[in-house]
């Protein structure tokens, strides 16, 4: 059917407010990288724009080798991985069950988690169980009581709704048992809602922030969230930095060092994405269209 005119105008509309929306979110990015690649006379000068000007590569020379990035990448890389897979695991184990209709009670345990959603613990609360656990200045701090998201659950327990019935029973003729089920034919099936709850888990994990400045005080346990932040509010990063010769500090002023972190953190989830991106578009529609 031929677009009409009307139609034609509103497409445009959509198109160019999207770019524009698109190109807010890239342009920053852009030019923290060139400020991380460009001299320091160029820095200082204001000419740095959306290219590098001069290229200088020091930065991140003292940047890898000058402070305990590696570290905390490495941290951070512990954190999101261990996190993001038992996060996956139990959210899977919850809805399940919750999608099956002849779960018995399910409304009523559905109502329960839902509540949970409007009505938390508090702040001291969380800190004092976490603490009697014997949790904190441990990972488990940070896996534990975000372990399983109310939202994701739902959307993952909605997507288990729309799997066609005949292919339950089929399988159940076939013997196949509730964790057969689960593995061999209903996960496989799930892998567009899989992926997007994946990359929502995984982006959680590898920027926590507040929750590690809060159970964690052992500083050689900092993420890279956090070793980022503490370099642009304290400047402690570039202190560590300036630990060398006066020649050295020439070539680098406190915004690259700055700029350079900034894009070191946000660089692995850029090459995540283009991976999830197929199954992405699909697990976050889940819900939006009944049929």
């Amino acid at each position: 059917m031929k677009a009409t005119f009307t139609e034609k105008l509103f497409y445009a509309f959509n198109y160019t407010l999207l770019g524009l929306i698109g190109l807010s979110c890239v342009i920053p990015m852009i030019h923290m990288l060139a400020l991380s690649l460009s001299t320091n006379d160029a820095i200082l000068s204001g000419f740095v724009g959306l290219w590098p000007v001069g290229w200088n590569f020091e930065t991140y020379y003292k940047l890898f080798t000058g402070t305990h990035i590696l570290q905390a990448s490495r941290n951070s890389i512990e954190v999101t991985v261990i996190g993001t897979l038992l996060s996956m695991l139990f959210t899977i184990l919850c809805a399940y069950p919750l999608s099956r209709k002849y779960m018995y009670g399910r409304r009523f345990f559905t109502f329960l988690i839902v509540f949970t959603m409007i009505f938390g613990g508090g702040l001291i609360p969380t800190y004092l169980v976490v603490k009697s656990l014997g949790l904190v200045n441990t990972y488990g701090a940070l896996w534990l009581p975000g372990l399983i998201s109310v939202y994701n659950m739902l959307v993952m327990r909605t997507f288990l709704d729309g799997i066609p019935e005949e292919i339950e029973e089929a399988a159940r003729i076939d013997g196949c048992g509730e964790m057969r089920m689960l593995l061999q034919v209903i996960l496989p099936l799930s892998l567009p809602v899989i992926a997007a709850l994946t990359l929502f888990y995984g982006v959680g994990y590898w920027n926590a922030f507040f929750s590690v400045m809060i159970y964690i005080n052992d500083s050689t346990k900092n993420t890279l969230a956090v070793l980022v932040q503490q370099m642009i509010s304290s400047q402690q990063l570039l202190q560590e930095v300036a630990n060398t010769s006066a020649e050295d500090l020439n070539s680098i002023t406190p915004e690259s060092i700055k700029a350079a972190g900034v894009f070191v953190m946000i660089v692995p989830m850029l090459v995540i994405y283009p991976f999830l991106q197929k199954y992405f578009v699909k697990g976050v529609m889940i819900g939006s269209v009944k049929g």
